[in-house]
């Protein structure tokens, strides 16, 4: 089932269950989705929905630092709440040696040997590992093996 679909089925199936908080998190999701699809005209494939949950988590994340640097627990909690949810519509993420494997594989494959070659190499790891795996960590990595 695409990943839209079982976006809508599974907020029915909170509506129905009146599971409020999750209902509100789903919904979010859902026009977040939605607006993508109005501003580019086009109806999101599951990799164009993952970019989305990938956008929305890291929004979440810096809402979260700003809310308890400002002692505004209950509200870092909610975006806490809400990133549990929506990480269940990304794929299995990848482990540190997959990670790794697919860096230095990456590497080998775009011949880079100097930090001004990251964007070969962030260019051939970004399409496999979408949604895959955290890319801040992806760019770290890579930064370091290029030192």
């Amino acid at each position: 089932m695409p990943l839209r679909e079982r976006l809508n089925e599974e907020m029915k199936s909170a509506l129905k269950a009146r599971e409020a908080e999750r209902l509100a998190a789903l919904r979010l999701l859902l026009a977040a989705v939605k607006q993508r699809e109005v501003d580019e005209r086009v109806t999101l494939d599951d990799a164009g929905v993952v970019a989305v949950v990938e956008k929305m988590i890291k929004q979440r994340k810096d809402s979260i630092a700003q809310y308890e640097k400002a002692a505004r627990q209950d509200l870092a909690d909610k975006e806490k709440y809400e990133i549990s949810e929506i990480e269940g519509y990304l794929p299995r993420q990848m482990s540190q040696p997959e990670i790794e494997a697919a860096v230095a594989e990456a590497l080998a494959q775009s011949g880079a040997k100097s930090p001004a070659d990251m964007g070969k190499v962030m260019g051939v790891l970004k399409p496999r590992l979408a949604g895959r795996a955290d890319m801040g960590k992806v760019s770290a990595l890579v930064k370091a093996k290029l030192q």
